[in-house]
């Protein structure tokens, strides 16, 4: 699901002038306003002082606990992923400065693509500059006029753009309902193209999809099936592979979406795949021409990372534990969440509406704890809710901690 803002209706036209092409903005801006007006600090412009590890930072001031960033196996501190990035940046420069169809593929671009195809035992890669060209690109360049897309309501901003880039006919879902998928596909004509997206994590609630059941459904309807990973990879599944290997389906879906901005440590996007014309993805697919590529440190943090992951058993292990007494300690001092029982990463926790949950959201921060405010439009069923994103790397003593700090924090606010 989106995490933007979405845009109203036309823009307005002004006395004696044209158009005002930012007037479409200005419910949001005295929505922002409003919030600000009352004395509260921006959710949405916090700024990171110095950042500690992969689960403390400088905030305003003064130490916080990070509960609030996608660093689910907490990498971006580990030595190895730090020295190979120095390496590379010694050896290789800053930067590229062209495209991956050009002068842009250096060979740390090829080891960070060989290490994923060792990752997920897949027999072609594809980076790209960020996860959201990944699908931009990936989902545009295969569903084009006269395709059809079914996607799940609750997609992420980076596939309905996709979608829209592409100008596929568009086929949504409710989300998560395997009927209603079935019932979309029996729609279409038989001999049209059909690409069904889904993601195995959706990052609003945290609640995993039902890959099993639609998979087998999509396959029955001939269609190809693409599966972003973003939240899974590295984490669920016993290789880290993602729900797609939890669910006994990695050998079905065509294509495999993910990012190196959470689990991996760094920046950029990844597709995955078996099928044999894959690689004319290099040549055709705008998002990944017509941009510069990743510059070598990047490359070399994620290959690096990604490697690290193949073996992170034991850390997987303890970001679950985290996930289970998280979701039971919050449950059990009254908040709502958006999943009856721990399902990944993530755990929202659901707040009466938008002026209680940036009163909330203040209170955390004050009290030394960074989680995430999600509002209307980019939540699903206009919940405003209060995002925590758990960490390999946080201690048995720190989810203590936070439990701490949102009882204290409820408790000032009134919300429980």
């Amino acid at each position: 699901m989106s995490e933007g803002i979405s845009q109203p209706d036309q823009p307005q036209e002004l006395e004696g002038e044209g158009k005002d092409l930012f007037s479409k903005f200005d419910d949001i801006i005295a929505l922002r306003e409003g919030l600000l007006s009352q004395g509260r600090e921006d959710p949405f412009n916090l700024v990171m002082e110095k950042v500690l590890s992969p689960t403390r930072a400088i905030c305003n001031g003064r130490e916080t606990i990070l509960l609030g960033t996608y660093n689910y196996m907490g990498m971006t501190f580990d030595p190895d992923v730090v020295e190979a990035g120095k390496q590379a940046l010694a050896d290789f420069g800053s930067g590229t400065t062209g495209s991956r169809v050009l002068n842009g593929t250096y060979q740390g671009h090829k080891e960070c693509e060989q290490a994923l195809k060792d990752f997920y035992d897949m027999d072609h890669a594809m980076v790209f500059s960020t996860g959201y060209q990944a699908n931009l690109g990936i989902i545009s360049t295969i569903a084009g006029k006269g395709d059809y897309i079914v996607l799940d309501i609750d997609s992420h901003a980076s596939i309905w753009d996709g979608c829209a880039m592409g100008q596929a006919e568009v086929v949504p879902f409710k989300h998560n309902d395997i009927e209603a998928m079935e019932k979309r596909l029996k729609r279409i004509p038989a001999d049209a193209g059909k690409l069904v997206v889904l993601e195995g994590v959706y990052s609003m609630l945290g609640d995993v999809a039902p890959l099993k059941e639609m998979v087998a459904i999509a396959k029955k309807y001939g269609a190809m099936v693409l599966v972003d990973e973003a939240h899974s990879m590295g984490f669920i599944g016993e290789n880290g592979r993602g729900v797609v290997e939890d669910a006994g389906v990695i050998d079905d879906v065509d294509f495999i979406i993910g990012t190196f901005s959470k689990s991996v440590g760094t920046v950029g996007g990844f597709c995955v795949s078996n099928h044999p014309k894959f690689e004319i993805m290099r040549l055709v697919c705008r998002p990944y021409v017509f941009t510069a590529s990743l510059p070598p440190s990047v490359v070399a943090t994620a290959e690096t990372s990604i490697r690290k992951l193949m073996h992170g058993s034991n850390k997987r292990a303890h970001l679950w534990e985290n996930s289970k007494n998280l979701h039971k300690g919050l449950r059990e001092l009254g908040f709502k969440l958006g999943t009856e029982e721990p399902q990944s990463a993530i755990i929202a926790v659901v707040m009466p509406d938008l002026e209680q949950g940036a009163a909330m959201w203040e209170a955390l921060i004050r009290n030394g704890l960074y989680v995430n405010l999600a509002r209307p439009p980019a939540t699903p069923a206009n919940m405003t809710l209060l995002r925590c994103s758990l960490c390999a790397e946080h201690s048995e003593e720190e989810v203590g901690q936070i439990l701490e700090i949102f009882e204290k924090s409820g408790k000032e606010v009134g919300i429980i």
